[in-house]
């Protein structure tokens, strides 16, 4: 099954343009419908997303006939759909570098638990609370489009006070705990703090080498390396090292074009001791160097 990495890279499997942002990204459906797969094969991505589906014909989402007028994806969840080109509404998808925008999410998955759930949840929201919801999705598309050099201040606000609405009537559902299964929310919720933490230890000066080794981080996780690996396999498809290996990469590309540190340098900030072993690790990872990477981004 294939496994999608990034916003964009998300866009191109199912055949739209490319996101504004890397790390947000909000659409009309029935923009979408001039080139979107209408039936998709399965694919997995960690990024959240909330739909509102205000009209189209009712066909299969992620193996079930959609009912209802809002629904989500969760991270890592098996999304897949089989829809005809009536389509209209709202959807925004994003990542954890807009939740870390947000210092009130520190416990987002805590706070918002219809994104801990794996069983495909949808529901319709009352005609006020829709009508509610419609407003704010508009109001982060404008805020989205817009040339407001603070846009993304009121595109978090938007977006909090439509998963605040969304929450209230989850709520009123009144799931029953054992609806939600909590062997994943586990999970879940190890992936975030893993998540959080390799971001943290890359992105703090002075750190030494061991944070390239899983056993740092099932250490400072309190759980045994084994563990933290069936988790990251079974949730996200990829074991630790992977994971750890990806965030090298994708960190060192971020340095290499965003800033003038030599090689040598960056090397070092992603903790190798010697760069010709950096050097070896990106081209074996990209199938370019360093120095081409940045040479071929910049140009």
């Amino acid at each position: 099954m294939k496994h999608i990495n990034t916003i964009e890279e998300y866009c191109k499997e199912i055949n739209i343009s490319h996101p504004r942002y890397p790390f947000f990204d909000i659409r009309k459906f029935e923009d979408n419908m001039l080139s979107v797969n209408l039936k998709q094969s399965p694919f997995r991505h960690p990024f959240y997303a909330i739909a509102l589906r205000l009209s189209g014909q009712n066909r299969e989402v992620n193996g079930k006939r959609l009912e209802s007028s809002l629904f989500f994806n969760t991270p890592y969840q098996v999304i897949t759909w089989d829809i005809l080109p009536d389509w209209k509404g709202w959807y925004i998808i994003f990542d954890r570098e807009f939740i870390s925008m947000n210092r009130g999410w520190d416990n987002f998955i805590i706070e918002y638990p219809f994104f801990r759930l794996d069983n495909y949840i949808t529901f319709d929201l009352p005609a006020d609370a829709l009508k509610e919801a419609d407003n704010y999705f508009q109001k982060i598309y404008d805020e989205y489009h817009s040339d407001n050099n603070d846009k993304f201040l009121f595109i978090q606000a938007y977006t909090q006070i439509l998963l605040s609405i969304t929450k209230r009537n989850f709520e009123k559902l009144k799931v029953e705990a054992n609806s939600l299964d909590n062997t994943r929310t586990a999970d879940i919720l190890l992936v975030s703090r893993f998540q959080t933490l390799i971001e943290t230890v890359f992105t703090k000066e002075g750190s030494d080498g061991e944070i390239r080794q899983p056993s740092f981080y099932a250490e400072q996780l309190s759980v045994h390396p084994n563990h933290l690996n069936a988790v990251m396999k079974r949730i996200t498809d990829k074991t630790v090292s992977q994971i750890i290996q990806h965030y090298i990469v994708t960190f060192s590309k971020s340095l290499l074009v965003q800033t003038s540190l030599t090689i040598k340098e960056v090397s070092y900030r992603v903790q190798f001791k010697e760069p010709t072993h950096f050097v070896a690790f990106f081209k074996k990872q990209t199938g370019i160097t360093p120095q081409q990477y940045r040479e071929n981004t910049i140009l």
